[in-house]
């Protein structure tokens, strides 16, 4: 795909969410927030008996980066171990994105996947691109 497709593909994302909502009785949850931008999503996970993510549910409010990026992610890991989500890296979502993140969008575009680790974890996850603390973040392991 093209620059342009790729960019009306998360425009549809943004726009029309996959799994935006919330989940009754999740397993893991977790809420973050990218303090620069204002970006807020929670995530909610629902286990099966094998570990694998049975069900998501993503709910926020921010960017059509950072939304999309949520939606898309969520897509893929329906299915997933937990431990193969916890591999995950940064290089996944920005392929899932497929066009080029500015330095000043990149938290945007991995407000998602730090925030599923967190959850799949039961609290946060260590964050390489973390500088600034205070982040307002809750965990609950359900």
């Amino acid at each position: 795909m093209d620059d342009a497709l790729y960019r009306e593909y998360i425009l549809e994302h943004y726009k029309r969410p996959h799994h935006f909502g919330e989940l009754e009785r999740p397993d893991l949850e977790f809420y973050d927030t990218n303090p620069l931008c204002g970006d807020e999503l929670r995530v909610q996970l629902k286990l099966d008996d094998d570990h694998r993510v049975a069900d998501i549910a993503f709910s926020g409010q921010g960017c059509a980066i950072s939304q999309a990026s949520a939606s898309m992610v969520s897509d893929e890991i329906i299915g997933m171990r937990v431990d193969d989500v916890l591999r995950l890296d940064k290089q996944f979502v920005l392929d899932l994105l497929g066009i080029d993140i500015s330095a000043t969008r990149i938290k945007c575009a991995l407000l998602s996947l730090k925030v599923l680790k967190s959850a799949s974890l039961g609290g946060v996850a260590e964050w390489e691109d973390e500088g600034e603390q205070g982040s307002p973040a809750e965990a609950s392991k359900l």
